[in-house]
């Protein structure tokens, strides 16, 4: 049974969110269906989750949400050794509506449950309603039988965050200061809710993400832990590249910063893309109202970054790109001890994310 702790938070019940690098039990993913977000009714998209998960369960036991209209086609196109759920949802970020999973000493584990408004709400919320979505941690809770803390008056999402598991919390200010989100708090509110909720000490704050008008600047498609002190970071020098000065400041902040045990953070850096995915001609998607539409020419936020660390593997976004093998070759040697595999994920960029953003690591307890 799943029990709602009241009056309490994980950092005084010493519980804290481990690093990605760390061992884990099991990967979530919600499948895509929502036909104003995944074009051609979402088919291309399917195609590309399928292959994310069938790469991580090579590493990881994988599970898929599923609602019950996509139960039966989710369920065909799934490998059987992955486990499919049904689940109401209203799109498949489960990075960003699920739960921050936690563990203590004792062999525990409790989860955090996020208030999630899809990225902004009424302010510049990407569609409504979202009441399935902030759901979804809820009953993954339930299904897993953890214990979980409800941050009512917080919202945030995973993807904005990146932890080093000893104290360390990583996100970005064009993110977590942003209007949509928690306005009547100040930035050391917002520092003592993430340092009480993931049991951190230290917050590392970068300026801005290269997404600012969807997720307004999400962490995880800059730069993220690979260890404990050490990160990498995404890095540019063509000055033509839209990435180019969000990625320039994060490494030169990045190099300045010392984390919560004190150690000055080496950091690597993880090539852009050379060519920009953008929208194109003819995208197939359906006008809903409520839900942001996708122009010819809008720029995709295709980042190497948005990989999943996950027990003995690295599954990495490759887009047809001159620099997808560069990519791939750089964090062989970041992960030395790891397989890293890519996955052409260029239908996920179109919807508005990635690798990261579509799953959620269950940590071993």
């Amino acid at each position: 049974m799943a029990q709602r702790i009241k009056n309490s938070t994980p950092k005084i019940d010493g519980f804290r969110m481990p690093g990605e690098f760390e061992p884990q039990e099991k990967v979530w993913m919600i499948w895509p269906e929502r036909p104003d977000n995944w074009r051609n009714g979402g088919k291309p998209a399917q195609i590309a989750f399928a292959n994310v998960a069938k790469a991580i369960s090579e590493f990881t036991p994988m599970n898929v949400l599923v609602s019950p209209q996509q139960f039966q086609n989710c369920r065909e196109q799934i490998p059987p050794e992955i486990s499919v759920y049904e689940m109401s949802n209203n799109d498949s970020w489960v990075r960003d509506c699920g739960p921050a999973f936690l563990i203590n000493d004792h062999g525990e584990r409790r989860a955090v449950d996020w208030t999630f408004n899809a990225w902004g709400g009424l302010v510049d919320g990407l569609y409504f309603p979202w009441d399935q979505d902030d759901l979804v941690a809820r009953k993954l809770c339930e299904i897993e039988h953890v214990d979980s803390y409800r941050t009512d008056n917080f919202v945030l999402e995973g993807g904005s965050i990146h932890v080093d598991g000893q104290g360390t919390v990583l996100t970005t200010e064009m993110c977590l200061l942003s209007k949509g989100r928690n306005p009547e708090l100040t930035k050391e509110e917002i520092e003592k809710k993430l340092c009480d909720y993931l049991n951190c000490s230290k917050v590392l704050w970068l300026k801005d993400g290269i997404d600012p008008d969807e997720t307004n600047g999400h962490v995880d498609d800059v730069a993220c832990f690979v260890k404990p002190g050490e990160v990498v970071c995404i890095y540019t020098d063509d000055k033509s590249s839209p990435f180019y000065e969000a990625s320039q400041d994060a490494f030169k902040r990045l190099s300045e910063m010392t984390d919560a045990k004190g150690r000055k953070l080496k950091v690597h850096k993880l090539c852009c893309p050379e060519k920009m995915v953008t929208i194109q001609k003819n995208f197939n998607i359906d006008f809903v109202e409520g839900t942001i539409p996708r122009e010819e020419g809008d720029l995709c936020i295709a980042s190497y970054m948005n990989f999943l660390i996950t027990n003995n593997g690295v599954v990495v976004p490759q887009y047809g790109d001159k620099n997808d093998a560069l990519a791939l070759e750089q964090l062989k040697e970041i992960f030395p001890d790891k397989k890293v595999v890519g996955v052409d994920t260029i239908e996920i960029v179109y919807g508005g994310g990635n690798v990261h953003c579509i799953t959620q690591q269950e940590p071993k307890a």
